[in-house]
């Protein structure tokens, strides 16, 4: 099965580079290799695969056999996250998913030169798994280093914002939840009180009637000390980020 040079996200192909070589690398698939990494840390790991790749790739053509094998499988690894995170379109809500489409297929997307670069990969294993002159495109691919990874760097930066906007927006809806949550709390508060009032009014009569009213008082002290928790919580996150 050879690699297919253009990664289609409406397809959903997933490209694999297996050459008709005696080495041959062994398929990790992003479900088992990506399965814990966040899609921020999925595309910055792209960009440091793209130079671990041209790295080996050079000590696989001084005659490193084990280098060879290793840049397949790091070649693999990279073209099954490329397919995941361009694959994010059909996950993300329509503005996310905008703004990666744009990223990969907007007039200044990063799409093609990822291809090419993909391609060029592909292209140099081949001729080095196969015996043939491989000089020529070795040079290619090393030139397109510092080009690749300012892509690579675009599409990171896509995802670390999205990422972002997602926590902030996710922040905003819990300080809302922990607003109303102390709104209720302040108006048991007064209930508790009234009822406590009441029971000491109606005395003897009204003893039972004040344990629920210390019960009621109890739980919205609590109340109180879990949403000043979670107040504080949100107040560290905005710090952090």
């Amino acid at each position: 099965m050879m690699f297919a040079p253009t990664v289609s996200v409406k397809a959903h192909t997933k490209p694999s580079f297996l050459p008709s070589a005696p080495v041959r690398p062994v398929h990790v698939g992003p479900a088992a290799a990506n399965e814990s990494m966040s899609l921020v840390n999925l595309a910055a790991r792209q960009r440091m695969l793209s130079q671990r790749m041209i790295l080996q790739t050079v000590l696989a053509a001084s005659g490193s056999s084990s280098h060879l094998q290793a840049v397949q499988k790091t070649f693999q690894l990279f073209c099954d996250s490329q397919v995941q995170l361009r694959g994010t379109v059909t996950k993300f809500d329509a503005v996310s998913a905008q703004l990666v489409r744009d990223t990969y297929q907007g007039s200044q997307g990063v799409g093609p030169v990822i291809e090419q670069f993909m391609q060029q990969m592909h292209t140099t294993l081949q001729c080095i798994s196969n015996g043939d002159s491989h000089k020529h495109a070795l040079n290619a691919l090393i030139t397109s280093t510092d080009t690749v990874l300012e892509a690579l760097n675009t599409a990171t930066t896509t995802f670390d914002n999205i990422s972002k906007g997602k926590s902030t927006l996710l922040m905003k809806e819990l300080t809302s939840i922990v607003s109303d949550i102390q709104t209720v709390a302040r108006e048991a508060k007064v209930v508790s009180f009234n009822a406590q009032v009441m029971a000491a009014r109606a005395g003897q009569h009204g003893r039972e009637f004040a344990v629920v009213a210390n019960v009621l008082s109890g739980i919205t002290v609590e109340i109180d000390g879990m949403s000043r928790k979670a107040m504080d919580l949100v107040a560290r996150n905005k710090q952090a980020s």
